[in-house]
């Protein structure tokens, strides 16, 4: 399987100046031929280079690896937009934003994250450096950092693409590492796991991991923020500036640890991992306004990302199971009736009259379902 490793680099001011350089060339590079894309109305890689291989090398003074990524790069971007076209993230059809996107070509800003190959990059792990192509010539000696496991992923597993950022002053490589993956075992049963906004997770065995802390740290946030903007001086534009990413970086530091604690326990018990599928959560669920906030600024996708990258290196099989419903049927007798959940927490059955707490029964159903789906998939084809 493959992850991504960040690694930092330490380059000179030399060395930061021609990184620069090329970063603001590509990206200008990218820009026009989304450009010549977007008036002959070609999309596809391969056909795009034919009408901007050459006047991008030639202009830009990149070498022939670099065009090439800058071309595949903004195929790729078309081809992410017309999925977000197609998922309706722009508007309705005819929308004023829709049509803004549908006619203007991509543009991309001079820091935006430039592709590296093996040609372009390589890697010396007993001095710590990189050597890197830039428009500038090839830098032979930038150092790099990271913590031991990163640098221990980059040094012990084969690298292949890696992207150069600029964020926040700093200089990033995102290198991809190909990493074994372990065989999925047999599961015994089904670790049940349901989330939601009052609890991020709750298991079948019992276990709440509770939203109420981020939540809360959330809410502190966002007036802290309301009250920056409202003062606007330079002095808290600046810290508005330090703060913009500390509660993403928070949330994904939660959802990290929820999610392997997850895994942990599964493969403790020998146990898979079941989860609810959360595509078009946010299209589904109806809410008031004010509750709106607390839905949209919570990562679903991002959970669930946590746990099949993490279950799948450690060989937990993990499940998503079909959601409708699990919130209103027993686990017990399976009975199914909106009225069994009078509250937001809280579970009774009126059929065999089973109180429980809302999120514990329905990851139990969860976990049901799962052994349901994973004996579907695993059960040998009969003509």
């Amino acid at each position: 399987m493959k992850l991504v490793v960040q690694v930092k680099l330490l380059p000179t001011p030399e060395q930061a100046s021609a990184l620069e350089a090329t970063l603001r060339a590509c990206n200008a590079a990218a820009s026009d031929v989304a450009a010549v894309a977007r008036g002959i109305g070609c999309y596809r890689n391969y056909d795009l280079r034919r009408h901007a291989y050459h006047g991008v090398k030639d202009d830009y003074r990149l070498g022939a690896q670099a065009a090439q990524h800058v071309i595949k790069k903004v195929a790729d971007s078309y081809r992410t937009l017309a999925a977000n076209l197609k998922a309706g993230n722009y508007g309705k059809p005819g929308s004023k934003r829709r049509r803004k996107v549908e006619t203007n070509p991509i543009s991309f800003r001079w820091d935006a994250a430039q592709p590296y190959d093996a040609r372009m990059l390589s890697w010396r792990h007993d001095a710590r450096t990189v050597s890197i192509w830039t428009v500038d010539g090839r830098l032979k000696a930038v150092a790099f950092a990271g913590s031991a496991d990163q640098l221990k992923a980059v040094a012990t597993h084969p690298v292949g693409e890696s992207d150069l950022m600029h964020r926040d002053g700093m200089w990033f490589l995102y290198a991809t590492v190909e990493v074994h993956e372990p065989e999925m075992y047999d599961p015994d049963g089904f670790l049940g796991v349901d989330m939601g906004i009052a609890n991020i997770a709750y298991d079948c065995d019992g276990v709440r991991y509770s939203g109420t802390a981020l939540n809360g740290y959330r809410r502190r946030q966002q007036r802290l923020r309301q009250r920056l903007q409202a003062k606007g001086t330079k002095s808290a534009k600046r810290l508005l500036a330090r703060r913009r990413k500390k509660e993403a970086r928070h949330a994904a530091n939660v959802n990290h640890r929820i999610a392997k604690s997850i895994v942990i326990e599964a493969a403790r018990t020998g146990r898979g991992i079941a989860v609810e599928k959360l595509t078009g959560v946010r299209d589904r669920v109806r809410l008031r306004k004010p509750q709106r906030v607390t839905l949209h600024a919570w990562a679903f996708q991002q959970l669930g990302t946590h746990l099949v990258y993490k279950a799948r290196r450690a060989g937990v099989p993990l499940v998503e199971v079909d959601p409708r419903h699990t919130s209103q049927t027993c686990a017990g007798c399976g009975y199914r009736d909106k009225r069994n959940r009078p509250d937001q927490e809280t579970f009774n059955c009126r059929s065999c009259g089973v109180v429980a707490h809302a999120d514990h029964n329905a990851a139990r159903n969860i976990a049901a379902r799962g052994v349901v789906d994973w004996g579907a998939v695993n059960r040998p084809h009969a003509p």
